[in-house]
């Protein structure tokens, strides 16, 4: 339909449905922008910069739509970072807030879909049809750097073999491990003290029910000592998983080490593979590992970064491993026994259940910093596991408080 046959409210319209399209396809843009920057993996950078360059490119269009409608410059009201700044994205890493995109870019795709179908503007639906296409393109795009079998996108300038190397070499010392697995620990830390002590607190409290006095001193009792048990066990645990992660890392450097050393040039052959699968030319991957290849150590750890999918800097530390883990176990243990610090008899049980299930509740909901799920659904889940843990011990606490044990 012509700009001229639009009424004024549809005009308002259509011109909000734009604007939300801009900022939408705006903080696109800043997002892939960030999120390639802060990329230890160069190519998968290059691909991630491409996808930028394709939403600014977006936006334009929508700006330009909207001043053909006679609407106000948009003023972009995000963040810098876009979305690659928000807690989830940070606390999950790189795979994550890749996935997270996949699924905003299918509801990009679905929400355009729907535009196509109700504005009713003829100059934005040809940037619709245009725009919808390259949102297919970008979702297959997003699902291949998921599953690493990636290649420069269509349209992208040809990799630049030298740039590529001195972004790898820069961002080298910044690997660390990802946020996202200290979070899922974390979690996981509490979500384990919590469901254990809860099962404790419950059973002890069914078993004594019949005597106040004695519910609030044996739960404590039980309590405290679970907390202790809990605590070493999750700590004693972490610290020797890490450690010995560590050590195999070490001993698997050691031999590619001694491989190198034994045939040197199938080690450049190999290392130059696993950069063409990912999608550098032939002749650009042989470039770059000649480049590497000039010294020794810094081949070694290229090719141990590609073979193991990890370096040093992104182990676990056996201490750190350890000290959240023993302190996010301890955290969830206490929270079933502080009721019985105040309380006796049935009030302190109610309340202790009542704590206990919230504290299930925003345990699920924090797991949704490292998952895709809503955090309701994942708060409701938790929430529904503990009120049947809870339910289960205090049942056997009755019977076993019967039979006289």
């Amino acid at each position: 339909m012509p700009i001229g046959m639009l009424g004024g409210a549809r005009t308002k319209k259509v011109l909000a449905a734009l604007e939300a399209n801009w900022q939408a396809e705006m903080e696109g843009c800043h997002t892939y922008k960030t999120l390639a920057d802060r990329d230890t993996d160069p190519v998968r950078a290059q691909v991630l910069r491409h996808l930028a360059q394709a939403e600014s490119e977006h936006a334009a269009l929508w700006a330009e739509r909207i001043k053909e409608l006679g609407g106000a410059d948009p003023v972009y009201a995000g963040s810098s970072g876009g979305a690659a700044d928000s807690l989830a994205s940070r606390a999950g890493g790189i795979r994550m807030a890749l996935r997270r995109l996949e699924i905003e870019e299918s509801r990009d795709i679905a929400r355009y879909g729907e535009q196509l179908k109700e504005l009713g503007d003829e100059g934005s639906i040809a940037i619709l049809e245009h725009v919808v296409e390259d949102e297919k393109e970008h979702y297959r795009e997003l699902g291949s750097l998921l599953r690493g079998h990636y290649s420069a996108p269509a349209g992208a300038p040809r990799i630049d073999p030298k740039a590529v190397l001195d972004e790898l070499l820069a961002k080298r010392s910044q690997g660390r491990r990802q946020p996202g697995a200290w979070v899922g620990d974390a979690i996981y830390g509490v979500n384990d003290g919590l469901g254990a002590i809860f099962g404790i607190v419950s059973g002890v409290s069914g078993a004594t029910l019949g005597d106040p006095a004695q519910t609030s001193h044996y739960v404590l009792l039980a309590g405290l000592s679970g907390m202790i048990a809990s605590a070493l066990s999750m700590g004693s645990g972490a610290y020797l998983a890490a450690k010995s992660e560590r050590e195999i890392y070490m001993a698997e450097v050691e031999r590619e080490r001694e491989a190198i050393r034994m045939n040197g040039p199938e080690a450049r052959e190999l290392l130059s593979l696993y950069y063409q699968v990912k999608g550098l030319p032939e002749e650009d991957a042989l470039h770059m590992v000649n480049h590497i290849a000039s010294d020794p150590e810094q081949l070694l750890r290229a090719l141990t970064s590609e073979r193991l999918g990890s370096s040093e800097e992104a182990l676990s530390n056996p201490i750190v491993s350890a000290s959240s883990g023993a302190l996010s176990t301890a955290v969830g243990a206490i929270i079933p026994v502080i009721p019985f610090f105040f309380m006796q008899g049935v009030p302190a049980v109610i309340a202790a259940a009542i704590v206990s299930l919230a504290a299930h509740f925003a345990v699920g909901a924090a797991k949704s910093l490292v998952t895709v799920r809503s955090w309701w659904a994942s708060g409701l889940e938790m929430t529904v596991v503990g009120a049947l843990e809870g339910a289960v011990t205090y049942g056997i606490g009755i019977l076993l408080g019967k039979g006289g044990m």
